[in-house]
């Protein structure tokens, strides 16, 4: 079995905020890039719930945060249309990507 890593490198300040992040998939071809934010979710299959991390250096601006988001919930419905080929519930997802942009004044 072959395996592989993804890792997310954080540097701290005294008081445990993060300054500067990085992230490596080898594989992928990313090695040391630096990111202003990341979100994390996993499975837990034995609680059946989603186990997250959401982290942000203390530079990451709010407007660029806001972008963050809408990728995310644009992306949700890609990958949910994947998993599931449900279109019409991949489609919703992707209006409330787009109304969370009307609604936090998204500058595109």
């Amino acid at each position: 079995m072959r395996k592989t890593q993804i890792t997310i490198n954080v540097e701290l300040d005294e008081n445990h905020v993060p300054e500067k992040m990085t992230w490596n998939a080898e594989d992928g071809g990313v090695n040391a890039q630096e990111t202003k934010a990341t979100m994390i979710s996993v499975w837990d299959d034995n609680a059946k719930e989603a186990l997250r991390i959401d982290l942000w250096t203390k530079d990451m601006q709010v407007d660029h945060m806001k972008q963050f988001f809408h990728q995310i919930l644009v992306s949700l419905g890609h990958t949910y249309q994947r998993a599931t080929g449900e279109d019409d519930v991949a489609e919703w997802l992707g209006e409330v990507a787009e109304e969370f942009a009307v609604k936090s004044a998204i500058k595109m």
